[in-house]
């Protein structure tokens, strides 16, 4: 028996792992090396909230809307908190001395990816067949 997916699941996976792996990354590189800002602060909360987009891509085509608020909820926690880092790194300091990181700018394509994939799977139609 194949499992029936909704179009956007596989998007909303893909972008909880990529919040996921960014929470972890370094958010920051200075002049003195890398700073790992994503573990301790912000990027703790971007791990969190790709942890529950990844939930929500798994969720089986009754609970549509669950998932929808799920890759909604995660996708602004993943472009909001990257977003608010830049503008505060910007504010201290200006755009010297410092770049965005991988694990930055990682997390905030993967509140994109969520939030398309929660307008996908908002749409209403039918589920797709899995591939085997």
């Amino acid at each position: 028996m194949r499992r029936r997916r909704l179009p956007g699941q596989g998007r909303l996976l893909a972008a909880g792992a990529m919040m996921a792996l960014g929470g972890w990354l370094p958010w920051v590189y200075t002049e003195a090396g890398r700073v790992l800002i994503g573990a301790v602060g912000g990027g703790l909360w971007v791990f969190y909230a790709g942890l529950i987009v990844l939930a929500g891509g798994m969720l089986p085509p009754q609970l549509r809307l669950a998932a929808v608020v799920q890759g909604v909820l995660g996708g602004i926690v993943g472009i909001g908190i990257p977003v608010w880092q830049v503008l505060h790194a910007w504010g201290l300091v200006g755009m010297e001395g410092w770049a965005p990181a991988p694990g930055l700018v990682i997390s905030a394509f993967g509140g994109v990816l969520a939030l398309v994939a929660a307008a996908q799977l908002a749409r209403p139609g039918q589920p797709e067949p899995s591939s085997p």
